[in-house]
C-alpha cells in the first residue's frame, strides 16, 4: 500500500478556484480501482494550506492515476494557484488500529 501526504500552499486570493478544482478532483479520483482514500483538507488556521492525503493499493494504481483525463483537467485548473509543495510518497507494509 502507498501513502501519499503532505501540503500544497496555494494563493490565498484563488481559494474559491481552489476548492472547486479539489472538489472534482476527489469525486473523481475516489471513484478510481485501486484509490483508498484521497483527501484535499483545507487548513483552518491558514488558507493558503491545503493537506493532502492519498492512500492507494499499489504503485501500478497510482501511476495510472497520474494517466487520467481528471488529473489533466485538475492540473489546467490550478495553474497559477499552487505556490509550493512538499509531498511525500511512503510505502506501508502493515496497517492496524491506533490502539489494539
Amino acid at each position: 500500500m502507498l501513502v501519499i501526504a503532505g501540503t500544497i500552499r496555494i494563493d490565498p486570493a484563488q481559494l474559491p478556484r481552489a476548492e472547486a478544482a479539489a472538489r472534482d478532483m476527489m469525486q473523481a479520483t475516489r471513484a478510481e480501482a485501486g484509490c483508498r482514500s484521497y483527501v484535499f483538507s483545507f487548513d483552518l488556521d491558514d488558507p493558503a494550506v491545503v493537506h493532502l492525503f492519498e492512500c492507494w493499493e499499489s504503485p501500478e494504481v497510482l501511476a495510472a492515476h497520474f494517466a487520467t483525463p481528471h488529473m489533466a483537467s485538475f492540473q489546467k485548473a490550478v495553474a497559477g494557484v499552487i505556490r509550493g509543495m512538499d509531498i511525500q510518497r511512503y510505502e506501508v507494509s502493515s496497517v492496524g488500529p491506533l490502539r489494539p
